[in-house]
């Protein structure tokens, strides 16, 4: 089967994993519970091929514009969110990070984003792209986890505050939180930091250029790095900590969608 055949069915896959978990929210029948772990899997299976045949069929690694970029980062959405079922039991924050990552397998079926393989530019032609782009998608995945979760455990915080039943999700929204930039910072700081300037340093003979994806890509990792700070060293918890991971996922989104199309600059695909 072609690349866009696994595509689809991973997209399809996803709706109804989706769909799974709202319904679990009405219903307690096992049925859709492993409807939806099962699935989740079949779709990751889904993805993955298409990627590896994306890969074979250009030559390079899967996410050098923005519609490969995109289908990385969803792919990428699909592994953190099952490896934190695993761990914490997402419950019903679960089908929300599934509906972000239908909306980005809407958005790269958008005929808006060009889907033709291009030979790379000399600069691209290097081992570095995997490691810089594959990291630092994979770090932001993570990262959009944490955003989700802390906009649940702030909306859980707008109502029956002295509900004992919702003192516990709120904990447990700010420890997912929490747990999801403890993953998500090192490798976002490994992949967008260290790996790119190593990287802009062979390409081009400097380590930082303050390029707008570089000084961004600080930005957000400033965002974070105060989010851990703060936590760890102020005790910082709960609203603090959740409104800072939201501001910086902002940060992350603006530096992947708009400097990429606002700013121009080397990292710029229009």
């Amino acid at each position: 089967m072609e690349e866009t055949t696994y595509l689809l069915l991973a997209f399809l896959t996803y709706i109804v994993v989706m769909l799974s978990g709202f319904f679990s929210f009405f219903s307690q029948r096992k049925i859709f519970i492993r409807a939806y772990h099962l699935l989740s899997f079949l779709g990751l299976g889904f993805h993955s091929f298409s990627l590896i045949i994306r890969t074979f069929n250009s030559g390079h690694a899967p996410f050098t514009n923005m519609y490969e970029s995109i289908n990385f980062l969803a792919w990428a959405c699909v592994l953190a969110v099952i490896i934190f079922e695993r761990i914490f039991k997402l419950e019903k924050i679960g089908p929300y990070l599934w509906l972000l990552i239908v909306a980005l397998m809407a958005l790269i079926s958008s005929p808006a984003l060009p889907k033709n393989v291009t030979p790379l530019v000399p600069a691209l032609q290097s081992y570095w792209l995997w490691l810089h782009v594959s990291v630092t998608l994979l770090g932001e995945a993570f990262l959009a986890l944490a955003f989700v979760s802390s906009l649940f455990y702030l909306s859980a915080s707008s109502r029956h505050k002295a509900d004992p039943q919702n003192e516990k999700k709120k904990q447990k929204y700010d420890l997912i939180a929490y747990q999801a930039v403890a993953v998500g910072f090192p490798l976002f700081t490994l992949g967008a930091l260290i790996f790119g300037m190593i990287w802009a340093n062979k390409a081009w003979g400097r380590y930082w250029g303050w390029d707008p994806k570089e000084v961004w890509s600080l930005i957000t990792w400033l965002f974070y790095a105060v989010y851990l700070h703060t936590r760890l060293v102020l005790g910082w918890s709960g609203k603090k900590s959740a409104l800072i991971a939201i501001i910086g996922f902002l940060a992350a989104l603006f530096t992947f969608f708009g400097v990429n199309y606002l700013l121009r600059g080397l990292h710029s695909y229009a």
